[in-house]
């Protein structure tokens, strides 16, 4: 493991307290996966923002790290929070919860981090360029990230990201080097083109390679559908890279001579659905797993529009606050049927207080529903699934 003189001198604490902690722990990250050095990245990606995930170890450990004069040296945006900050009421949380929510994300901005709070940052300003060294620590983003966007990032923790976005540096392993985001296996994928299509498939492939590369042939999947496809890959399995023909910067030079061939197709879809549907019936149907994009939003307020929530079931809407202030037509519309959410999703939200039957269009959301908030789970297209109450 080498250092250079300036990573000595972090380390060293001439940057401070909160800084050679950073330190500290990317050199000791560095050296467990072997890797040689560090390497500068361009920004950063913070998960460990809901207060539902963190508790209060996490708390006490962001004030320790605030209260060394931690910043971050590198644009850094964060991850779903546990609330929307301005309507938690309506989502059921408490006082104390909401309490300890605001001040780990004001923590966070102390730190130089935007608080922007949202699972799908290149939507936004966080846009990695081709070959850009980069610390994500979200599945679904550091998947697009390295698949759609060709940057580099491994699946980072949230400390580790924490601690690159403090130093501007990362271990540099794994995904950053070349040898290691090369496909490992070919999926010929005969699927249709809607969004539920694209996260099926991504729960078929997760669910059977686990953490391997996989190049795909018959899909040319834009952003909506590459983030459904990334986020139920990374959650069916821990697919960090892929390849799609004609979407990802480096699919065109890839060999893939000798690498198994499997096929995906409207069987594999049906048993991938079947696999995670738990309920007969639901209390929420909660959407936007990742967040919902302003073409997302734009789709669901004209299946909504002139229609009327029939029956006794609530409807949230998930998506960034850039998105929802983009999007006023559209959310007066989606209103009708419930709240349009900001900074948060289902997932990191303490839903199991109230709720233990959840639909959602995300098999990434099918998949975590049941292990970190305790739910039944109906997963299932959205357009059925908002077409069932009105």
């Amino acid at each position: 493991m080498q250092l250079n003189d300036g990573e000595r001198a972090i380390l060293d604490g001439e940057r401070g307290e909160g800084a050679r902690k950073a330190m500290e722990l990317v050199v000791a990250l560095a050296r467990v996966y072997g890797a040689e050095n560090l390497v500068d990245i361009t920004s950063a990606h913070l998960s460990g923002a809901s207060y539902k995930t963190i508790g209060d170890g996490g708390l006490l450990y962001l004030e320790d790290m605030a209260a060394g004069g931690a910043k971050v040296a590198v644009r850094s945006t964060l991850n779903p929070i546990g609330m929307d900050r301005e309507r938690w009421p309506e989502m059921h949380i408490a006082g104390d919860f909401a309490e300890k929510q605001l001040r780990i994300v004001e923590l966070y901005g102390m730190m130089g981090i935007e608080t922007t709070c949202s699972c799908t940052p290149y939507l936004g300003a966080n846009v990695p360029g081709v070959g850009e060294h980069i610390a994500w620590a979200e599945s679904s983003a550091l998947s697009m990230a390295n698949s759609f966007f060709g940057a580099r990032t491994n699946r980072e923790g949230g400390p580790g990201a924490l601690a690159a976005a403090i130093i501007g540096k990362t271990a540099n392993y794994g995904y950053h080097l070349d040898e290691n985001r090369k496909p490992t296996v070919v999926v010929e994928a005969d699927i249709g083109d809607t969004l539920f299509e694209h996260s099926l498939l991504g729960q078929a492939v997760g669910s059977r390679i686990g953490a391997g590369v996989p190049y795909f042939k018959g899909i040319k999947p834009g952003v909506e559908e590459a983030k459904s496809l990334a986020a139920a890959m990374a959650a069916s399995g821990a697919v960090a890279m892929w390849h799609a023909e004609g979407v990802t910067p480096e699919a065109a030079g890839c060999d893939l001579t000798g690498l198994e061939t499997i096929k995906i197709g409207p069987a594999e879809l049906k048993e991938a659905e079947e696999s995670l549907n738990t309920a007969d019936d639901v209390e929420l149907i909660a959407l936007g797993c990742p967040h919902l994009s302003v073409r997302e939003m734009g789709e669901i307020a004209k299946l909504l529009k002139g229609k009327k929530k029939r029956k006794d079931v609530e409807v949230w809407f998930c998506t960034s606050e850039a998105v929802r202030a983009a999007c006023p037509k559209e959310v007066e519309v989606m209103e009708g049927f419930g709240p349009v959410l900001a900074d948060t999703c289902m997932v990191v939200a303490p839903i199991e207080g109230t709720f233990s039957r959840t639909a959602t269009n995300s098999c990434k959301a099918g998949n975590y529903l049941p292990t970190l908030c305790s739910q039944k789970v109906v997963c299932g297209d959205m357009s059925d699934l908002l077409r069932a109450i009105q």
